[in-house]
């Protein structure tokens, strides 16, 4: 009896694997749902959009983005949550996805209802400061910090946001005491710090990288474990002050609803991280300060389940709670 079950388990397990594949090889025969959980022209919308003809050229199907904001993107999230796990369906989303869910009491759960597909792209957070602020390079800032603890401040985009948590984890790694300036966007934070209101500034790199290069502002790092390619000339935190464990990556990422056929997970991955590297794709996505990345559902899993625990660690330490 158990040398019959087994042998109906292996040929059942065969009939799921060849219908598997055999789907992936039909798949997709019909248009294909990009929900962006942030309103257009926003830097999730623009990254999709780059990525978005590209991908439907491969797929031979078009890709429809619907932006569905709202909650600083809970919104659009749950609705790419509920959809039909059928391969039609996928959440572009950024960073934030593992930041929300230790901030906000939200109507899904990102591991539990969410199937990684792929790390699109790799966007640092850019520590910028004023010309006349009392620092030229971090190491500087970080001393000038600890010369006079709750005195400087920085400006970031918004509470609990990556930018937010950047700064917070550069005070508790470099055991500084800084005041935090949280703004509503990108914009406004950068505006105030060139016009000298605040000293310093967490941002994305390509809100900032323009005010740079026109003097405005002073780069002293990027955020990320590797110096971006967009502007290779800036150092990273870790290079800076020698703190090789110090990263916050603002990436970008495609998500499936859980109980998506893996098949077509790996269908969607294999494409994607094709259209990302093709050369007219990869200038625009630099142009916008992003590295393209590509990576492998396996590799976004272990980003998800690693920030989701980091994270948690910096806004507990750092005491963050949102109003």
């Amino acid at each position: 009896m158990s040398y019959t079950k087994t042998v109906l388990g292996l040929i059942a397990a065969c009939a799921i694997g060849i219908g598997s594949q055999a789907l992936a090889q039909d798949y997709p025969t019909r248009p294909i749902r990009f929900v962006v959980p942030y309103p257009p022209g926003g830097g999730t919308d623009i990254i999709a959009r780059i990525v978005q003809p590209k991908l439907s050229e491969a797929l031979g199907q078009p890709i429809v983005i619907e932006n569905r904001g709202g909650a600083g993107g809970a919104v659009g999230t749950e609705a790419a949550a509920r959809s039909t796990p059928d391969g039609y369906t996928f959440l572009f989303t950024l960073s934030s996805h593992t930041i929300n869910p230790l901030l906000y009491k939200l109507n899904y759960d990102v591991e539990r209802d969410f199937v990684p597909v792929s790390m699109i792209v790799s966007v640092p957070q850019l520590i910028a400061a004023h010309p006349d602020a009392p620092a030229r390079t971090l190491k500087e800032m970080v001393a000038a910090a600890r010369a006079r603890p709750g005195f400087l401040a920085f400006a970031s985009v918004g509470n609990g946001t990556p930018s937010h948590i950047a700064g917070e984890l550069l005070k508790l790694k470099a055991g500084i005491d800084m005041v935090h300036i949280p703004y509503k966007g990108g914009g406004p934070a950068v505006t105030d710090t060139v016009a000298g209101q605040v000293p310093f500034l967490f941002v994305t790199a390509p809100a900032a990288l323009s005010q740079v290069r026109a003097g405005r502002l002073r780069a002293l790092a990027v955020t990320t474990q590797k110096r971006s390619a967009a502007a290779p000339e800036i150092p990273t935190v870790a290079e800076a002050l020698g703190m090789p464990d110090y990263e916050v990556d603002s990436w970008y990422a495609m998500f499936a609803p859980a109980k998506t056929p893996p098949a077509i997970v790996a269908r969607m991955q294999k494409e994607a991280a094709r259209a990302v590297h093709l050369p007219e794709a990869r200038q625009k996505l630099l142009e916008q300060g992003a590295d393209a990345v590509g990576g492998t559902s396996e590799e976004l899993d272990r980003v998800v389940k690693g920030e989701l625990k980091r994270w948690a660690e910096v806004i507990r330490n750092a005491g963050i709670k949102l109003e």
